[in-house]
């Protein structure tokens, strides 16, 4: 539970009340609030942070401008802390991907991450790191564990070195960072601070280790033709990232000493490598 306290300065800057209960998460202090004075009523959320690449990566949120993102209402320059947009949909993609609105919730993460990766008239924020850091855990677990994990570590090698249409990604745009905001749609939270090619962002539909039916070849299968059609990828090419990303995240799973999470990941990635035959 987050100490209150914590949000008295920027209740006070910001003309906010709580809404609710202060909770934590792995980087981040966060508040529901209701605003008062010219913005009386509107729902919106405080979120604190002391990790710099949450901290970028609020800057990334407030470039995209509400396009396909929560909106940032305001920002302290000093502390990084965040006014931001509130969700209050009642729709989760993770929930209707289980209940049988899985192409549903594939279409939406796409369209949303199309909005994400459009131009914008401004710079994008500075300190954005490449996406070849996001891999460093791999080559290390690759060696040591052989086999699959390999293979996948040079075919992530390989389009690390050569990547396509870079776009400043959301890095992690699993079913629980793009939220139902009601009538302003799906929209994305939490990005990382990195940049890359944009066939990147669609892995998580594919990969994702919260939702249980990613290694069901029939559900593989349907939602890779999905995500290629409404998003206009190249098959193989998606391929070889499901299975750079599958293979990323099992080593993040081992360096956590959670073996049954990383051969599940390494089973989507199984499914990518099996499907770059067909």
């Amino acid at each position: 539970m987050s100490d209150l306290s914590l949000f008295d300065a920027y209740l006070q800057r910001w003309n906010a009340q709580p809404a609710g209960k202060p909770f934590v998460t792995p980087t981040s202090q966060l508040l529901p609030v209701r605003l008062s004075g010219t913005q009386e009523g509107l729902l919106a959320m405080i979120k604190i942070s002391q990790n710099l690449d949450e901290r970028i990566g609020g800057q990334v949120l407030q470039w995209w401008d509400g396009k396909g993102a929560a909106r940032i209402y305001a920002r302290d320059p000093d502390s990084g802390a965040l006014l931001m947009e509130r969700a209050t949909g009642t729709k989760h993609l993770l929930r209707m991907a289980l209940e049988g609105e899985d192409d549903a919730a594939t279409t939406c993460t796409c369209l949303t991450l199309r909005q994400l990766h459009a131009n914008r008239p401004s710079a994008p924020p500075q300190n954005l790191l490449p996406l070849a850091d996001f891999f460093r855990s791999l080559a290390p677990m690759a060696q040591r564990e052989g086999s699959l994990m390999a293979e996948c570590a040079w075919v992530a090698r390989a389009l690390l070195c050569d990547q396509r249409e870079q776009v400043v990604l959301h890095g992690d745009a699993h079913h629980s960072n793009i939220l139902d905001f009601d009538q302003r749609g799906w929209l994305a939270i939490d990005p990382k601070r990195v940049r890359g090619e944009r066939y990147y962002d669609y892995v998580n539909v594919l990969c994702n280790p919260d939702l249980k039916t990613s290694t069901d070849p029939l559900r593989f299968a349907r939602q890779l033709a999905i995500v290629i059609d409404v998003a206009g990828l190249e098959r193989q090419r998606l391929l070889r990232w499901v299975m750079a990303h599958a293979a990323l995240s099992a080593a993040w799973f081992l360096e956590d000493g959670l073996r049954t999470q990383a051969n599940e990941q390494l089973a989507v990635a199984h499914l990518a490598q099996q499907a770059l035959a067909w």
